[in-house]
């Protein structure tokens, strides 16, 4: 079978790195100066020859399969100001990556409005991440399919644990605020050896940014990840560390509700009292958290597979494009 060409957009660098992982031309768009959403192939990611710069300018003159839509703006801005009307009748996927930001706490009205996804068209398929996020979302006529995530890690990474220590892996965890647990972070940090990773992490007093390749090395040698995320999408790097062989201590929210089993392959807790506890237990007993950690590599190895994800991202491109 053919490969098929591609359109779409870098939105997150690592999620397109392992998208590039189906057997298929990715054309990622890019403007002068690559800035954020139009940065092409750029970044240290490993990319392939399967995908390629495409200057945004020059978009009209290609022939693709298949349009990949990632954000708003692309699906109801750049469709319009970047293709032709022939490229806009194209197969089209639009992949959300993120939950619906309202909460069950709203009113009514707001309610049915903010969780009605901006895609509804019967022609469209709407791709979630995790079944979390597709039941939030009101699709409408719009036909879903979801794909969890799958990863892979660079050669001869595996957890060691030998810093006692926790590690969070968060970007803008200050401007992003309490929803992804800023406060919580705070809190505990104060009680137990906390060390905070990502984009703007010294605004927190974390230690930097660190390149995708080298990250699930680096993190491997610590005790244990710890998400503090009250409500957001299942992180990458959560997958990653449990492809490790990490444990991990997180809130029992979202999809991690059903990733973490508590006390199996980690820590899915509600109250920080007892994230605290689960943290004390594993920074005394390294067996226990090696034991955790090889039961989470076995959930990566079983259910987020790379294999499986290119294995399901085929599909979905090729059932739109039949």
């Amino acid at each position: 079978m053919r490969r098929l060409n591609v359109l779409t957009w870098h939105t997150h660098g690592s999620y397109l790195y392992y998208l590039s992982q189906a057997p298929h031309e990715f054309h990622v768009l890019m403007k002068p100066g690559r800035p954020p959403g139009y940065g092409g192939r750029c970044g240290p990611f490993p990319f392939g020859p399967n995908v390629h710069d495409l200057p945004a300018e020059q978009a009209r003159m290609h022939a693709f399969d298949c349009i990949l839509f990632q954000e708003d703006h692309h699906w109801e801005k750049d469709q319009f100001e970047l293709l032709m009307p022939a490229q806009r009748s194209l197969p089209r996927i639009y992949l959300e990556h993120d939950p619906p930001r309202a909460h069950a706490a709203s009113a009514p009205q707001a309610w049915a409005s903010d969780i009605r996804h901006p895609v509804d068209d019967s022609g469209v398929l709407l791709v979630h991440v995790t079944p979390f996020n597709s039941l939030m979302w009101d699709s409408g006529a719009t036909p879903t399919r979801v794909i969890e995530h799958g990863v892979m890690l660079p050669p001869g990474v595996r957890y060691s644990g030998e810093l006692e220590r926790g590690l969070t892996i968060t970007n803008h965890l200050a401007r992003r605020g309490r929803r992804m647990g800023a406060d919580l972070f705070a809190l505990l940090r104060t009680q137990a050896p906390l060390d905070l990773l990502g984009m703007d992490s010294g605004a927190l007093g974390g230690i930097g940014e660190l390149a995708h390749p080298q990250l699930p090395a680096f993190a491997a040698r610590y005790r244990f990840l710890f998400s503090p995320i009250r409500y957001s999408s299942l992180s990458l790097s959560t997958v990653e560390a449990m492809m490790a062989g990490m444990p991990v201590v997180a809130l029992a929210t979202t999809e991690m509700a059903s990733v973490i089993r508590d006390r199996e392959s980690g820590f899915a807790v509600l109250d920080p009292g007892a994230l605290l506890a689960s943290m004390q237990a594993l920074l005394v007993d390294a067996g226990l958290a090696r034991q955790l950690g090889a039961n989470a590599r076995r959930t990566a190895l079983e259910r987020f597979s790379i294999e499986r994800f290119s294995a399901d991202w085929d599909a979905a491109l090729r059932d739109v494009t039949r």
